[in-house]
């Protein structure tokens, strides 16, 4: 029996995107065997964003929901928190979150994985200052893309 060889790498994309407010890159996979969901660069902070296709029990807050499926919202005022509802915590699987900061180790996972490392400019990205996207009025918040870094 021989034992098969799995490839690793040049099974995702580089594609532009945005951050928030700021032009990015992000990678997102083009065949089935790709270890990661997607991996989105932050200009801002320089950190590589790198979801992974393997999932694991974490608790999450989530707002507490009526019978009717809306959120409870507190009687008098605000939570601590800051937030008009109440929440509760539940156990769910989350995808397994990796964060690279290094630009080096940044560069060498995206020539490993990226099959248009070569013609796609993304150097740009880690070597300049964040560039706003150009528009009349910011993202609202539910356009933006920023994931919160726990």
């Amino acid at each position: 029996m021989s034992k098969e060889k799995k490839n690793v790498g040049n099974n995702m994309m580089l594609v532009s995107s945005n951050w928030g407010p700021y032009k990015t890159f992000k990678l997102i996979p083009v065949t089935s065997e790709c270890p990661y969901v997607e991996a989105i660069f932050d200009p801002s902070s320089k950190l590589l964003a790198i979801i992974s296709k393997l999932s694991k029990p974490s608790y999450h807050m989530v707002p507490k929901l009526d019978d009717n499926g809306d959120e409870q919202t507190v009687k008098v005022g605000k939570r601590s928190n800051g937030k008009p509802f109440r929440e509760q915590r539940v156990m769910m699987d989350t995808y397994q979150e990796y964060y690279l900061s290094n630009l080096d180790e940044i560069t060498a996972l995206i020539n490993t994985f990226a099959v248009n490392s070569e013609s796609y400019d993304f150097k740009t990205y880690l070597d300049a200052e964040a560039e706003l996207i150009p528009s009349e009025k910011p993202l609202s918040k539910e356009k933006a893309t920023n994931l919160e870094i726990v």
